[in-house]
């Protein structure tokens, strides 16, 4: 069983494994000791443009507003999508069975 701790940050990660004992560097996290602490790089995703939705909000029109979404989409940010990897393929990890959440909460 693993906890998996995201940070908001590698440097934030790396205070967090050495007050944990923790010293396994991999590929965009670090393991040990039965922690799993990986970080995000800035916005890992966004919220999709309205041309996502539908092809006419690719041109804005008072008469399509408000655009109100149901459900909303998000997309993966382009400088980031080689971490969002690894992080979900951490979160799907069948020995990781809680999720701690270490970033900004604003």
């Amino acid at each position: 069983m693993a906890v998996l701790v995201l940070a908001e940050k590698p440097s934030v990660s790396q205070a967090i494994a050495a007050a944990l004992g923790v010293k396994g560097k991999k590929d965009g996290y670090i393991e040990g000791n039965g922690y799993i602490i990986s970080w995000c790089v800035g916005h890992l995703v966004g919220l999709a443009n309205a041309d996502n939705y539908e092809a006419r909000y690719s041109r804005w029109a008072r008469e399509d507003l408000p655009i109100l979404p149901d459900p909303w989409k998000f997309t993966v940010s382009p400088g980031t999508k080689k971490q969002f990897g690894i992080i979900k393929s951490l979160m799907g990890r069948a020995d990781v069975t809680e999720l701690v959440e270490a970033t900004d909460v604003g």
